[in-house]
């Protein structure tokens, strides 16, 4: 079965079609806040257009329209093909492809830059197994949170006096990289995931 990855959480776009264990083909481009310009042609630039019997989309959390951009592609693509739909997040993708760039690593943290000067943060063990959930933390709280642990992701770049020599501030979630995520981390449902309660409330009856 073929499966096209969407990846639009972060500054980067990020395209991949896979069959079975293997990548046929992907793309990837850091284009900032051009996802919505870019997404469709580097799907069409794919094997067959993309075309695929299931599609993977990045849910989450990270750039806000940079994730309804993805998903939005997603859905129309999957009702147009009649393909299956399934979403992950962007933070055990990006610990995936630093356990497997780093197998001696035994735990590390994802943290991507958020909103209002706050960071996403995860910690995993490997493989890959959550040890913490997803938070929406100051990056005072994320730098104390870490505990020595060795850190990857855009919003590494937001703590001040992190060693650089133990974090990787320019590691972008890659759509290629999906390949590396077990089953059970790729079956949220295609809906963004904010990371954290939204700024507007309701007026109080």
């Amino acid at each position: 079965m073929r499966t096209l990855v969407i990846e639009t959480a972060t500054a980067a776009c990020s395209v991949a079609l896979l069959q079975d264990s293997a990548v046929i083909a992907a793309g990837h481009e850091v284009v900032g806040r051009g996802h919505a310009e870019r997404l469709l042609p580097m799907i069409a630039a794919l094997p067959d257009g993309g075309r695929a019997q299931h599609i993977l989309v990045d849910c989450g959390p990270g750039s806000f329209t940079g994730v309804r951009v993805g998903i939005a592609a997603a859905r129309a693509l999957a009702l147009g093909w009649g393909a299956s739909l399934g979403g992950f997040s962007s933070l055990p993708l990006l610990a995936a492809a630093a356990f497997a760039r780093d197998p001696g690593t035994p735990t590390l943290a994802t943290i991507i830059e958020g909103g209002h000067g706050e960071v996403f943060m995860q910690i995993f063990d490997a493989p890959l197994q959550a040890r913490s959930n997803l938070v929406s933390l100051r990056p005072e709280a994320a730098l104390a949170a870490l505990e020595g642990r060795f850190a990857v992701g855009s919003g590494v770049r937001l703590l001040a006096g992190i060693d650089p020599s133990h974090s990787d501030a320019d590691a972008l979630p890659r759509a290629a990289d999906a390949l590396l995520l077990p089953a059970a981390f790729t079956t949220l449902a295609a809906v963004p995931l904010y990371g954290r309660a939204p700024d507007a409330k309701p007026i109080a009856a």
